[in-house]
């Protein structure tokens, strides 16, 4: 059984949860220990008594330890790709380009640690100099999601002990392999004891401790929105401050002047891979009349073609819906689709066994045409391989499709204009816009995020990350 790491040791919990495969739901990938209330206490009181001691190390000594977890990460990105693909589902290599991904943010903040500076300013009184600096923000939270489980925690974890703050981290619990993987090799590389803790648990448990511990200064969550609702009256109860990434309904535009292949692919790729289960996916095609039958024949042959199977089988497009309570909701989604009217052009049937007989959580991937703004496929976040397709008159219309939504992660057009690609960037109603290219996907040295609903507090990722995960102190001396 693979243990809880609180104080730097290494501790049972009061009950194990089975990690299963959903690519074959007969294998067991191992038991992980479950936390439990005072076990989450226990860890954010090591968390609070480390960090006296780690918000005063020095920068060469924050680069060493993320240095190392980096390259160690890189080194075995193939193993822990592996490993991924297993217990979230992601095809091998998008599970492996996740590790290497994780592995260049702890590198990134290991530059970070050193680069953090300050300003150095005259008073308009004579005689005193100003000082700004950053100082770390205490004990942080971190709730993680299970459809990144090593991406996500990473960039929330290197940028939090990058900046001096100690950490308390509860992983979703569908996927622990990930984040204890990520927790041995942090303890390996000599992470000092209780600056980072690990509980796997319950969010009614080990979650709920960390929302209403008074020694926890700070939470970051990813997750669902209705969670994320009560992570922020939680903190601000007590005034603790916190950041929030949630959900997504994020429009791709298709104009007429786009390139077909473009177009086309880019859309497949973000509403479908991964399994659609992606918060920048997109999930909502607006199409406008001279390309929209061109483009939905193409979208229908090219998902033809995709290969849905095991996820660590070579040549698997596809790989299964992490467990079987979303592909429920999946299937769910697909059935309003079709009650309200939209024609299902392809896919959104479930497949119980792959191509070896293995059984698993398979969904051919559905595309919607015919599909109207106010059905609620269009409205909600499926979270899932159920894309729909708008029809659009002009850009002006789609324009207003495409920001006639709650959420407002991540954008995207295809277009050979210039002159719509550039009005599209300023006023798309998003945090992230991308211009021939999959909504999906995203540089980790650049901040991330986005508005009205799916998000909430500072950027994470980049240098973007130093005003979460910091407070800024201005000081005055007198010469």
């Amino acid at each position: 059984m693979q243990r809880n790491l609180i104080g730097g040791e290494w501790v049972d919990g009061p009950r194990a949860s089975r990690n299963i495969n959903p690519s074959d739901t007969r294998d067991l990938i191992a038991e992980y220990a479950q936390a439990d209330g005072p076990q989450a206490r226990a860890a954010v009181a090591a968390a609070r008594e480390a960090f006296a001691g780690w918000s005063l190390s020095t920068p060469q000594q924050r680069f060493d330890l993320l240095d190392a977890a980096g390259s160690e990460i890189l080194a075995r990105k193939a193993e822990l790709g592996d490993l991924l693909a297993r217990e979230e589902g992601k095809t091998l290599p998008e599970a492996i380009g996740e590790v290497a991904r994780a592995g260049a943010i702890f590198k990134f903040f290991a530059g970070e640690a050193l680069r953090l500076g300050g300003e150095c300013l005259p008073s308009v009184r004579p005689g005193v100099g100003v000082e700004v600096t950053r100082e770390p923000l205490g004990v942080v939270g971190l709730i993680t999601p299970w459809n990144f489980p090593i991406a996500i925690p990473a960039w929330k974890l290197a940028p939090a002990l990058a900046f001096g703050n100690c950490v308390v981290m509860k992983p979703a619990d569908l996927v622990p392999g990930s984040a204890w993987a990520l927790a041995d090799i942090l303890h390996r590389a000599g992470c000092p004891k209780g600056v980072f803790n690990l509980v796997m648990g319950r969010g009614s448990e080990v979650g709920a401790v960390l929302l209403e511990d008074p020694r926890v200064d700070a939470i970051s969550f990813t997750g669902s929105v209705a969670t994320g609702q009560k992570v922020a009256a939680a903190c601000v109860a007590r005034m603790a401050k916190f950041q929030l990434e949630m959900g997504g309904k994020n429009p791709m535009v298709v104009l007429d002047d786009a390139d077909l292949g473009v177009a086309v692919t880019a859309a497949v790729n973000s509403g479908f891979f991964s399994t659609g289960q992606r918060c920048t996916a997109s999930s909502r095609l607006i199409v406008t009349e001279g390309i929209h039958d061109r483009f939905v024949a193409a979208v229908v042959e090219r998902l033809k073609a995709l290969k849905v199977d095991d996820a660590r089988k070579p040549g698997t497009d596809i790989g299964p819906v992490v467990d079987e309570k979303q592909l429920a909701q999946d299937l769910e989604y697909i059935a309003i689709g079709q009650a309200e009217g939209a024609t299902l052009a392809a896919g959104g049937e479930a497949v119980e066994r792959n191509a070896d007989g293995a059984p698993g959580h398979y969904l051919r991937p559905a595309l919607f045409t015919e599909t109207t703004p106010a059905m609620r496929i269009n409205r909600e976040e499926v979270f899932g391989p159920v894309v729909s397709v708008i029809r659009a008159k002009n850009y002006d219309e789609a324009l207003a499709l495409a920001n006639d939504t709650p959420f407002g992660l991540s954008a995207g057009i295809a277009t050979t204009s210039l002159k719509h690609a550039a009005h599209f960037k300023r006023h798309s109603q998003a945090g992230m816009v991308m211009v021939n290219l999959p909504t999906a996907g995203v540089d980790y040295h650049v901040p991330f995020g986005g508005r009205k609903g799916s998000s909430f507090g500072p950027r994470e990722q980049g240098r973007y990350a130093a005003e979460f995960y910091t407070v800024v102190k201005t000081a005055y001396t007198a010469a």
